[in-house]
């Protein structure tokens, strides 16, 4: 069930944060900690309230803690000074104070309204006119809640390292991370980020072995580009998770390239030297 407030609409089955018809990309943390408030918005919570229901009792730091919040408000329209939804209470905590409703959306209702059935699917993004990626987060298979931070380690290295692709428009981590724990159509994910390609993948361990696989698709088809399977051991995890990550870019990289060239055969439209590294 959704949550309403003021022009937001807070879903949590979809992790999903919209502001009107606008689909507004916050982290897993920020949108934890969001939904949290919202969900107990009767009472002041404590810091260690946060820490327990968002971050599962680890410490972190004050201001690692005051930059989400900072960010959750953000998100929905608020600051730190005008506190309309997410009120301070001095050596308290905080508290949601925005009115909510509790609301249902119909299903399976006719939409006779083609700009209805527009925005069910999100905005429409022009696509850039370089080639243009997000890498979606990493399924975790493992059932083990600590190999996340190993899967959005490699998910973060590759996004950085196809940031310095000269001619590659790359989705920031923040709007690709709002897609975390959600089955999605990559249609879909291309449609609302205004990207033609998605990288995906998932992560296995064993013992002491991990598997990483990734694929890359067209999302204005809908068809698979690349698929490969990476394993390794982790005797030295942060440089398994660079091999992986440098092996998954090379890959993506050379595949993009005939990807474009391809499409620009069926369709020239500009001088393929732009994609000489």
């Amino acid at each position: 069930m959704p949550f309403l407030f003021e022009d937001c609409c807070l879903d949590a089955d979809r992790r999903e944060l919209k502001r009107g018809s606008e689909l507004i990309p916050v982290g897993p943390k920020v949108f934890d900690l969001l939904l949290f408030l919202v969900q107990n918005r009767e009472q002041v919570v404590t810091r260690d309230d946060l820490l327990q229901a968002v971050w599962e009792g680890r410490i972190v730091s004050e201001s690692t803690l005051t930059s989400h919040i900072n960010a959750v408000r953000k998100a929905i329209g608020d600051t730190g000074k005008e506190q309309r939804l997410i009120r301070t209470v001095s050596r308290k905590g905080i508290r949601f104070v925005g009115t909510v409703q509790e609301g249902n959306f119909v299903a399976n209702a006719p939409d006779t309204d083609s700009t209805i059935a527009s925005e069910k699917l999100g905005p429409i993004l022009t696509l850039p006119d370089s080639p243009s990626i997000a890498v979606l987060p990493f399924r975790n298979l493992s059932g083990n809640v600590e190999q996340d931070y190993f899967a959005d380690g490699i998910v973060e290295d590759i996004i950085t390292a196809l940031s310095r692709i000269r001619w590659l428009f790359v989705i920031a981590r923040n709007s690709s991370f709002a897609y975390k724990d959600r089955t999605v159509d990559e249609k879909q994910v291309g449609r609302e980020l205004g990207v033609r390609y998605v990288v995906e993948g998932s992560v296995r361990r064993s013992e002491s072995r991990i598997r990483i696989t990734g694929q890359l698709v067209d999302a204005s088809a809908g068809t698979h580009l690349w698929a490969e399977r990476f394993e390794g051991t982790l005797d030295d995890i942060f440089e398994l998770q660079d091999q992986i990550a440098n092996s998954i870019v090379g890959a993506i990289a050379s595949q993009l390239e005939r990807a474009e060239i391809e499409r620009a055969r069926r369709k020239p439209t500009g001088n393929l030297s732009a994609y000489d590294n």
